[in-house]
C-alpha cells in the first residue's frame, strides 16, 4: 500500500502536466534558462545566445535550479528519444517539467512516510489523499517558478522534522542539522522568505533544547556559506556580473526598495483569509480537528508556520506562492485530524457523521480540484495558438518561409521558446540509430527553412503594414483594429473566462419540474458551463494566399 500511495502521488502530479503543458510568465525565466542549458551547453562561447540576455526581467535570478534541472533531464531526454517519445522541442518541454514534478513528487511520498511513521498508516493515507486532490501544489509541481525549486529542500527539511516513532519527542541530532542546512541553502539560494520560515523553527528548537545556540550558528553559517559561494560562482558566470547574488538583488529591490508595492498590496489578513483556505481546500479545517485531537504533538509541528505566516503577513506584496511550503505540514496536521474523525465509534451518531464528514471533505477536495484543473487547461492561449499554428502550417510544406509576430499576450501565456519548433537552437544529444534530417537552414534549392518568431514588444496595430516584413502574427489585437486589407484573418484562439451557472434550469418552474427527469435537471455539465472567449488571433498576410505546399525534400542519413 505504501509503494502505492507513493505512486499516486506522482501521478497526480503527471498527470497536471500532461493536461496543462503550457506555462505562464512567472515560470519563463527558470524554464528558458533550463532550455538554453539544454540547447547551447554551459560553455562560454554561448553563452550570449542565453534569454536572459535579451529579456533579462526586473531582477536577476538564480540558475542554479535551472542547471540542476537541465542536468538530471539529460539521461531522461536521451531515454525518451531512444524509445522513440521525443519527436519535437515540445517534447523537451514536457519531459523537463515531469523530471520537476518528480522530484517535488519524492519529496512528498517522503512525508507521507514519515507521517505513517509518526501517526499510523491510516493518517499517512489521508495525506496522500488530501495531497492529491488539492489543486494547487500538485498543479503547480511541475512548474519552474522558484518556489518549485525550493519546495524541495523544503519538504526534505519538513520529512526530517516529522520523521519520529510516535513516542519520540524530538528528530534525530542529525535530522535537525540537515533540516537547518536545508532551509538555510534555499533561502540563500531560490527564495529570501523562507528565512521568514527557518527564524521561528530555529526558536523553537532553542527553546525545547533540541538544539544548542552554537550547533545552530555552526551549521547555518557552514551551509549559508557553501550556498552562497554556490550562487555567487554559478549566477556571476551566467550573467556575466561579478560578484552576483540573486536571492540579494531581490531582497533589495522587493524590500529595501519597495518595489514590489508596484505589483499591488494586500491586506494584513490575506493569507489567512484568502490564500490559505484556497490553497489547503478541506485541509483547513481537518487541521483545527488535527490540532484539537492531538494538540501536544499537532500544535508543535503547526506552531514555525503558523509564525511565519504571521510573519509574512507583515510584507504589503502578497502571492500564494510566497507560502506554499506550509502546505504540506498543514496537511500533516489535516490527515491526523482526519484519522480522529474516522475512528470514532461507528455505532454512535457521531461516530458515523464524523466517518461521513471526513470522506464528504475528500470529495469536496475532487470536486473544486476539477472545476479549477478545467479552468486552467484552457488559460494558455498563447501556447494553444502556438501549438496551432504548428498544426496549420507544417514546417516543409509553409511557403514562404514564415516570419510570425508572437504578441506580448501570447508569450506571456505560454508561447515559450521550446514551443519555437522551426528554429535554432535544437538539441544536440540525442544518440539515433538513425534520422530523417533535412539540412536546418535550407532546402534542395537552397532557400532558407528557419522560420523567425519575433518577440518586439508593444508593437500597435499600425506596425503591421503590408510592408512590415511579417509574414503571420499571433495578435492580441482585435480583428477591428488590424488592417483586412492587409491581412487573413485564419484562426481565432479562446481562453477561459469564467464559470457560468444555468439558474433558469435550476429554477424552473413546478410543472416544467416534473416534466423533467431529475438526474437532467442536476447534470453539472449543463448547470455549469465553462465560458471562454477569443483571446488571441492567428492571421496570414494576404499577399501570401497560397500559404502551404504539397512540396517536401526529405534526406534519409543512417548513422
Amino acid at each position: 500500500m505504501s509503494i502505492a500511495l507513493d505512486v499516486l502521488i506522482l501521478a497526480t502530479a503527471w498527470t497536471h502536466v500532461a493536461l496543462a503543458p503550457y506555462t505562464k510568465v512567472e515560470e519563463s525565466f527558470n524554464l528558458h534558462a533550463t532550455h538554453d542549458v539544454l540547447m547551447y551547453g554551459v560553455g562560454n562561447e554561448n553563452l550570449r545566445k542565453y534569454d536572459h540576455f535579451t529579456f533579462p526581467g526586473a531582477v536577476p535570478r538564480t540558475f542554479v535550479g535551472s542547471v540542476l534541472l537541465a542536468y538530471i533531464s539529460g539521461p531522461v531526454i536521451r531515454a525518451a528519444a531512444w524509445a522513440g517519445l521525443y519527436t519535437s522541442k515540445f517534447d523537451l518541454q514536457i519531459i523537463v517539467r515531469l523530471v520537476l514534478a518528480t522530484l517535488n513528487a519524492l519529496t512528498l511520498s517522503l512525508i507521507r512516510r514519515g507521517t505513517t511513521r509518526r501517526f499510523g498508516r491510516i493518517t499517512g493515507l489521508f495525506f496522500a489523499l488530501l495531497t492529491c486532490t488539492q489543486f494547487h501544489l500538485p498543479f503547480w509541481m511541475g512548474r519552474t517558478i522558484p518556489n518549485m525549486f525550493a519546495m524541495i529542500p523544503v519538504n526534505i527539511a519538513a520529512y526530517l522534522m516529522v520523521d519520529r516513532a510516535p513516542s519520540a519527542t524530538k528528530a534525530s541530532n542529525a535530522g535537525i542539522s540537515w533540516a537547518i542546512a536545508l532551509l538555510t541553502s534555499a533561502a540563500v539560494i531560490f527564495r529570501a522568505e523562507i528565512l521568514l520560515l527557518l527564524a521561528p523553527l530555529s526558536l523553537q528548537l532553542l527553546y525545547t533544547r533540541h538544539v544548542s545556540f552554537f550547533k545552530l550558528v555552526k551549521v547555518g553559517l557552514i551551509s549559508g556559506l557553501i550556498s552562497l559561494g554556490a550562487t555567487v560562482l554559478v549566477d556571476s558566470y551566467f550573467w556575466q556580473q561579478f560578484p552576483l547574488w540573486p536571492e540579494f538583488s531581490g531582497i533589495y529591490f522587493n524590500v529595501v526598495q519597495g518595489k514590489s508595492a508596484e505589483w499591488g498590496t494586500s491586506p494584513r489578513h490575506t493569507y489567512l483569509t484568502s490564500f490559505l483556505p484556497k490553497l489547503l481546500l478541506a485541509s483547513l479545517p481537518l487541521s483545527v480537528i488535527g490540532v484539537i485531537s492531538d494538540r501536544r504533538r499537532i500544535f508543535a509541528l503547526l506552531l514555525p508556520s503558523l509564525l511565519f505566516l504571521g510573519l509574512i503577513s507583515n510584507l504589503g506584496h502578497k502571492e500564494w506562492r510566497f507560502v506554499v511550503y506550509v502546505v504540506p505540514v498543514f496537511n500533516v496536521a489535516a490527515a491526523r485530524g482526519a484519522r480522529w474523525m474516522v475512528s470514532r465509534r461507528k455505532n454512535a451518531f457521531l461516530g458515523r457523521l464524523a466517518f461521513l464528514a471526513a470522506c464528504g471533505l475528500i470529495f469536496v477536495n475532487i470536486f473544486v480540484t476539477t472545476l479549477l484543473t478545467l479552468a486552467s487547461t484552457r488559460n494558455y492561449p498563447g501556447g494553444e495558438a502556438l501549438f496551432t499554428f504548428h498544426q496549420l502550417y507544417p514546417k516543409f510544406r509553409t511557403s514562404p518561409t514564415p516570419h510570425i509576430y508572437v504578441s506580448n499576450l501570447a508569450a506571456q501565456t505560454g508561447a515559450s521558446l521550446f514551443l519555437q519548433l522551426n528554429a535554432p537552437p535544437y538539441y544536440p544529444h540525442v544518440p539515433m540509430k538513425f534520422e530523417l534530417f533535412v539540412h536546418p537552414s535550407q532546402d534542395a534549392y537552397g532557400k532558407r527553412t528557419e522560420w523567425i518568431y519575433n518577440k518586439t514588444e508593444n508593437l500597435s496595430s499600425s506596425s503591421f503594414s503590408s510592408d512590415s516584413g511579417f509574414t503571420h502574427l499571433i495578435s492580441e489585437i482585435p480583428p477591428s483594429e488590424l488592417d483586412s486589407k492587409a491581412w487573413k484573418l485564419i484562426k481565432p484562439i479562446k481562453s477561459f473566462d469564467r464559470w457560468s451557472v444555468d439558474w433558469e434550469l435550476l429554477m424552473k418552474s413546478g410543472r416544467q419540474r416534473e416534466k423533467m427527469d431529475l438526474i437532467k435537471r442536476f447534470d453539472l455539465r449543463k448547470i455549469l458551463k465553462l465560458v471562454e472567449s477569443e483571446k488571441l488571433w492567428i492571421w496570414r498576410e494576404k499577399r501570401n494566399e497560397h500559404g502551404v505546399t504539397r512540396r517536401v525534400y526529405v534526406h534519409v542519413i543512417y548513422c
